[in-house]
This record gives structure tokens, C-alpha cells and sequence, in this order.
């Protein structure tokens, strides 16, 4: 692989989150990628009417999507499903309802709770602003309008260390009283309302409901000696949902016998508990009906699922260069050295002897290498969407990622490389079938 293509496809790749500022508008985009390339959205509170060939997509929640393209040698007679799934959310700061609070009859800050899981200090002392949706209210309808305030809005300034003498020893920080961004004077109260019906281009009283996110508005870039690494926000699980999409796109050569689908879901920062996240009927929902539009009974519909295979792809801990004794002895995935298989013997992750031998086998004709990851035995590790998925719906599953630094910080860091080692083997995935045959044994062709 030229050096060219790393480099083009990071930096499409930073345009792309640059550009999605919250999971709602990484579901926008993704829908605006896929019209583009001829693919039709579906609604699920409508008819479906699919043919043979041609590329879906249905959302839920304005912050999930699943994309689905059927084989071109006939629809009913697909074998299986093909799928990968990869997350929409990233732990932010969410604006409460009535954000506004006055400080000392000085200043406005924004009253925020945490989401998801975060690294809080490196959230100090960046430009930040707010982006999400909110809902306008016209007459009788209720409108979702995506909102993105694109000027730096608000700031969390840290104490200044003449103050807090440990502030260098470690800090235990309070959501409610330290991480509160600073908006503005006190002649500015009431004034967020008004930068966001703008945004929304509607009318304050006309707003009557709100899911706003703080963001951090860095740009992604491409540094190092020689240009090895990448940092962003949301880089997990961007790099990922990004990569996917792309890549089943990118098949054109279908292997004629596997319906490809990308689910990409929300939520699964705080567990995905929600009608558009993981642990919902999203997913078979949408399979069950495209089993029906084919013409499957539901026999055949179980048959398909028995035979099909799922990628659940969340980016993985690289090696940190400062604490390298946080990393397994023998397992240590490194930034810009391939896709990261991961297990658990606990099953945070579903990856087992059989998932990670087919998908190590699609690298290897993608040309792709691959690297393992395990937690240390006495670190607990956080989980991801591939197991809560196969609650609602088994079948071999493997878990994989990229190698990352920072996970859960605002700006996080990647190799170069691997957004581009991820589009091929995913490619490879959806151009190859998986045939599982009668006596268990697998049939990769």
C-alpha cells in the first residue's frame, strides 16, 4: 500500500468527524454519503419495497442507521447476513434542561452532567461549543432540526495551580461544581437560547425540546517525525463507524450470496439500554424484514441467521509509550501495525477460537495484518456492542478495533495506517462468503 492512501484516507477521515460534531449528525452524514452513491433510505413506519442489487439504509432515533445491500445473483436465495457494527456516540458533556446558571452575578456558565464514561481533565481549557439536536414545533408538528453552534461558544478554565498546590498530586474532579463551561458576563444571560434558535433557524418559543452535546472543537491532525499518527475527538468510535460504511460501499463485487449491513449504533457509551442502541430490536427488526421482502418464511429467516457472521468493531488500547506495563505481557497491539482482535475470557468481548480464525484469514487475502489484544489479568476492561447484540441475536461474532491512545479523552490519538488497513479488510469481509456447512465446519469462498 502506497503511503498516498494513508494519508488521503486520514485526512477524509478527519473531514468526516470534523464534520460530525454529535451522533446525530454522524448519522446525517453517513445518510448524505450513502444518497450520494445511489443508496435509498427506508422508513420504518412505511412500506418497504426492495429489489435485487440495490443499496438501504433505515435510521431510529436520528442517531443510529443500518445500511444493507443484497447479493446481485438474487435476492431470495441469499444465504446469510453479513454484518458490522460500530457505535455513533463518544462520552461528552451533555447541556441539562434550563442550561443556564449565574456565577457570583458575574458570569453564565452552562450546567452540564456527564455522558458516558470520560477522561474529564483533558477537557479543561479547550474551545468548545454545542451541537446536537433539538425539536421546533410547528402548529401540529414537532420537527427535528440538527444543531451545530460552529464558533467557539465556551471554555472550561481550569484553577490556576497558585490556588491548589495538588492540583499537579491529583485531582478527584466534581461533575456539578468543576466541569461547568464558562459561557459568558452576566449581560449575557438568556442569550443561549437565541445562538441556538438561530442555529436551528426557528423561533425560541418555537423549541420545545433539546438533546445538545458540548464538543470539542480542535481539529483533527496528522503529526509525528514522519507523519505516523493522527489525533481527534471521537476518534472511538468514528475511525470504526467511518471505515465500515466505506467499506461495504466500496464492495461492488458482491460474493452473490450474503445480504452486507452496517449497523451503526448510538448509546453504547452508557450501555446501549435504548431504543436505537444495541441492546434493542433495531437490528432484527430490520433483518426479519428484509427476510420478508425476500420471500423467506421464517424457517428460512432462522436458517440465514445460523450461517451468518457479525464484525463488532470498537477501537482497541494501543500500547501507551509511558505506561507500557499497563499492557498484557504477549498481547500488545501497537498504533499503525494492523486491526486488533479482541477477547476476553469473560466475554466483554465475543471473539472466539472460530470468529478469530475466519476474520484472521479475511485480513490475510485483504493483505492486511493483524494484532490481539487482552486486557492485563488484573485490569478490568470495558466491554462493547458485539455481545449486547447477540443477546437479541447469535451468531459467530468476532470483536475487533484500532489501536488508539487516550480512549475517552476529547482528543485522542491513532496510527496513520490503520483507517485504511480497516476500510480493505472490512471490504474483503463483505466480498467473501462465510458458509457454515452441516457438519459445523466453516467454508470461506
Amino acid at each position: 500500500m502506497e503511503e498516498a492512501s494513508f494519508l488521503e484516507t486520514s485526512k477524509e477521515l478527519l473531514t468526516f468527524i470534523e464534520n460530525s460534531p454529535s451522533a446525530f449528525h454522524v448519522v446525517n452524514n453517513l445518510a448524505k454519503i450513502l444518497e450520494d452513491e445511489g443508496y435509498v433510505r427506508l422508513s420504518e413506519n412505511q412500506e418497504w419495497n426492495i429489489s435485487q442489487a440495490k443499496g438501504y439504509f433505515v435510521t431510529r432515533g436520528d442517531s443510529s442507521i443500518i445500511v444493507f445491500k443484497l447479493p446481485k445473483d438474487g435476492a431470495v436465495d441469499f444465504t446469510n447476513f453479513q454484518i458490522t457494527a460500530a457505535h455513533s456516540d463518544s462520552p461528552a458533556f451533555k447541556l441539562k434542561e434550563n442550561p443556564e446558571i449565574v456565577s457570583d452575578n458575574k458570569y453564565i456558565v452552562a450546567n452540564v452532567e456527564k455522558y458516558g464514561g470520560m477522561l474529564m481533565a483533558p477537557w479543561f481549557d479547550r474551545p468548545l461549543s454545542v451541537a446536537g439536536r433539538v425539536i421546533v414545533k410547528e402548529t401540529d408538528t414537532f420537527e427535528t432540526r440538527l444543531v451545530n453552534v460552529d464558533r467557539d461558544l465556551c471554555l472550561i478554565p481550569n484553577l490556576a495551580i497558585h490556588m491548589n498546590r495538588d492540583a499537579n498530586s491529583g485531582i478527584a474532579y466534581n461533575a456539578q461544581k468543576d466541569m461547568l463551561p464558562l459561557m459568558g458576563e452576566i449581560e449575557s444571560k438568556d442569550l443561549l437560547d437565541k445562538i441556538i434558535a438561530d442555529a436551528a433557524e426557528a423561533q425560541v418559543e418555537d423549541i420545545v425540546g433539546a438533546d445538545l452535546f458540548l464538543y470539542n472543537r480542535m481539529p483533527g491532525t496528522i503529526w509525528g517525525v514522519d507523519n505516523e499518527f493522527i489525533s481527534s475527538p471521537r476518534l472511538d468510535d468514528l475511525q470504526c463507524a467511518y471505515s465500515c460504511v466505506n467499506a461495504l460501499i466500496k464492495a461492488e463485487n458482491s460474493n452473490g450470496e450474503s445480504v452486507n449491513v452496517c449497523a451503526v449504533f448510538d448509546n453504547e457509551e452508557v450501555g446501549s439500554t435504548t431504543k436505537q442502541g444495541a441492546d434493542s430490536t433495531f437490528l432484527t427488526d430490520t433483518l426479519e424484514r428484509i427476510a420478508t421482502m425476500c420471500g423467506k418464511d421464517m424457517e428460512a429467516y432462522k436458517r440465514s441467521i445460523a450461517n451468518s457472521f457479525m464484525i463488532s468493531a470498537d477501537n482497541a488500547h494501543g500500547v501507551h509509550p509511558n505506561y507500557t506495563d499497563k499492557a498484557d505481557p504477549t498481547n500488545r497491539p501497537y498504533l499503525n501495525e494492523g486491526i486488533v482482535v479482541k477477547y476476553n475470557a469473560n466475554q466483554k468481548y465475543t471473539t472466539d477460537a472460530i470468529s478469530a480464525s475466519i476474520f484472521k484469514e479475511i485480513c490475510k487475502r485483504a493483505g492486511v495484518p493483524v494484532q490481539t489484544y487482552v486486557n492485563r489479568s488484573d485490569i478490568a476492561g470495558g466491554s462493547t456492542l458485539g455481545n449486547i447484540s447477540n443477546a437479541h441475536i447469535s451468531l459467530n461474532t468476532v470483536d475487533i478495533g484500532l489501536a488508539q491512545l487516550s480512549m475517552h479523552s476529547p482528543y485522542e490519538t491513532a496510527g496513520i495506517k490503520d483507517t485504511k488497513y480497516m476500510i480493505d479488510a472490512i471490504k474483503k469481509f463483505y466480498e467473501t462468503s462465510i458458509y457454515t456447512n452441516r457438519n459445523g465446519s466453516i467454508t470461506l469462498r
